[in-house]
């Protein structure tokens, strides 16, 4: 089943978002390679797709597991997590409609 990651960003986060970006992106290149992965992306903090240092508000993932607690595992792992960019994170069923 698709799962929804929506993760919420500590404030100014920004510098540590940027030097573990690498190790954050390997594990959804993985899922990725695995056709696990629908989309993934960071969400801008301002109203522009360069927000500069305005920074980033969070991120939003779409991925398939096998279970509920499977997503939260692997969410709660995450980089961003152990470094301390997000700072909360909600993961929910998800169901694609469309495209």
């Amino acid at each position: 089943m698709w799962y929804s990651i929506y993760a919420t960003d500590f404030v100014n986060s920004l510098n540590k978002r940027l030097v573990n970006r690498p190790q954050h992106l390997k594990r959804l290149y993985l899922l990725q390679d695995e056709g696990r992965l629908l989309l993934a992306g960071p969400l801008p903090a301002i109203d522009s797709d360069n927000p500069g240092p305005n920074g980033f508000s969070g991120s939003l993932i779409v991925a398939e597991f096998n279970s509920l607690d499977d997503a939260k595992k692997w969410a709660n792992e995450d980089p961003y997590i152990q470094c301390g960019v997000y700072e909360k994170i909600e993961v929910k069923p998800f169901k694609k409609s469309l495209p």
